[in-house]
């Protein structure tokens, strides 16, 4: 009788012992998980503003430890993300991630929510407005193969160009099927555009970049894109690795953003060329 009483003391000491560690382990992962800091990678002026977020005192109430690391390749970025070297990034509109994962198979990546539409601009040193650009006039347009597109479908809204039907994120100049004004086109790297507008017609820019040049897209360029259903592709996301998706703390970062005086100081610092946008992903699907 008395060793069966022992060996039911040693059955309920450990029973114990394994539940005060259980009960630590889970305190201690809660801890951790509270405490984890959020690596942001971004660049331009996206790098920028995270700077900004990442010392608010909103980020501090949410209980939000970023830190930001400026990647200048996009692609370079998006793979970071995919291998978790960096946990959530703020750079791209959602037909860029779209594109990415479409070339990317096996590093795929997912939309947390939206933040903001910069217009594409058509920015031109010879030329007032869209209708003077001449006959044979060159374009200097992105390169890669999310702007590249984006620029035909501006170039089409600005009534300078027809794209075939289904004209889709990977489109290129191939689908053209009309072009009055025998347009050329010249592909350069889309960082460059401020630096080549001397030496083209007109040069399709986007608005990070067209800030790095110092220029406004609301004010310097001669036709811009609109917020409507054709360029809600254009909308920038935050995004993660797909396996990340229901991170809570990342989707946090979604609606710090969108705080009224997040909001405010990136309107007056950018004067108004951010455009807020606070849409579910679906809608940009």
């Amino acid at each position: 009788m008395k060793l069966r009483n022992l060996y039911i003391s040693l059955a309920v000491l450990i029973i114990i012992i394994a539940a005060a560690f259980g009960i630590h382990a889970l305190n201690g992962s809660s801890t951790k998980n509270s405490s984890e800091t959020i690596t942001i990678g971004s660049m331009g002026s996206d790098y920028d503003i995270w700077q900004h977020i990442a010392k608010s005192s909103q980020a501090k109430r949410l209980g939000l430890k970023i830190k930001v690391r400026q990647v200048s390749d996009g692609v370079q970025l998006n793979n970071a993300t995919a291998e978790n070297n960096i946990d959530v990034n703020a750079f791209q509109s959602y037909d860029y991630l779209a594109a990415y994962d479409h070339d990317h198979k096996g590093h795929s990546l997912i939309a947390l929510g939206t933040t903001y539409l910069e217009p594409l601009g058509i920015y031109s040193n010879s030329y007032k407005k869209i209708s003077d650009i001449p006959d044979g006039a060159t374009i200097a347009i992105a390169n890669n193969p999310a702007n590249t597109s984006r620029g035909l479908l501006l170039l089409q809204a600005a009534g300078l160009i027809k794209l075939k039907n289904g004209f889709d994120t990977l489109g290129n100049t191939n689908d053209i099927i009309s072009n009055p004004k025998h347009l050329k086109f010249r592909e350069i790297d889309d960082t460059t555009g401020p630096r080549v507008l001397h030496s083209v017609d007109a040069v399709l820019i986007s608005n990070t970049v067209a800030l790095e040049g110092h220029l406004n897209v609301l004010k310097d360029s001669i036709f811009h894109e609109k917020i409507n259903q054709s360029t809600r592709g254009n909308i920038n996301v935050l995004a993660t690795a797909y396996k990340n998706r229901n991170d809570q703390n990342y989707k946090k970062l979604v609606g710090l953003y969108h705080q009224k005086s997040i909001r405010k100081w990136v309107e007056n610092k950018y004067n108004g060329t951010k455009v807020d946008v606070q849409k579910p992903v679906s809608y940009l699907r």
